[in-house]
């Protein structure tokens, strides 16, 4: 999967990113931690701006979350329950987290939705309360756009840090990120058999 990512990234530049980070907030096991540090290796070595990377993996996910959330309100709390009753096992989503989620978002608010874009497997999730409670848009995208930069950038400029000594690190990043992309597609596939519906 890493060399299919790094593919799209040269063939499509800024669009790839984008669509990479997008794909990364609807379906959670494609990985972010991969997607933005090679989009800044590419920026290192010149054929991307760290800027143009920043932004456009940013606005990728933010589409994403925008589609969470849209598609929570529109469901309702019961609507998206039953979603998840059906299809739960292949989003690799439970409704026990999606109400720890809903009660985080009860108690912390703003917090919640800025704070849980830099959570690993909450990321995705944070905009699922926040459009069943129905917060106002202008409130959640301006939160979840903060905690999506932030998440974006650090990865990102990780990834360009790398870069700039690219000759003498390169063989190590292919490992690194075979290795992550290695425990996501078997985490995802524990959850996948461990999942079951529950009351």
């Amino acid at each position: 999967m890493g060399e299919w990512i790094q593919q799209l990234i040269d063939q499509l530049g800024y669009v790839g990113i984008a669509i990479l980070m997008f794909a990364e907030t609807v379906f959670p096991p494609l990985p972010s931690e991969v997607i933005m540090p090679l989009a800044g290796l590419r920026a290192a070595r010149g054929s991307l701006s760290l800027a143009g990377a920043v932004a456009a993996g940013s606005a990728g996910a933010m589409a994403g979350n925008l589609c969470w959330y849209f598609a929570a309100r529109s469901l309702g709390v019961h609507g998206f329950r039953r979603l998840l009753e059906r299809h739960g096992r292949w989003l690799a989503l439970d409704w026990s987290e999606v109400e720890r989620s809903r009660d985080w978002l009860d108690r912390h608010g703003a917090a919640f939705v800025c704070l849980g874009r830099l959570i690993p497997t909450v990321r995705s999730v944070v905009s699922v309360p926040a459009g069943m409670l129905k917060m106002p848009l202008p409130r959640f995208a301006a939160w979840s756009a903060a905690g999506t930069v932030a998440w974006t950038a650090a990865l990102t400029v990780a990834g360009y840090a790398l870069g700039q000594q690219y000759t003498q690190v390169e063989r190590y990043v292919g490992p690194v990120s075979t290795a992550i992309i290695v425990l996501l597609v078997i985490g995802y596939g524990w959850r996948v058999v461990r999942w079951h519906r529950k009351p």
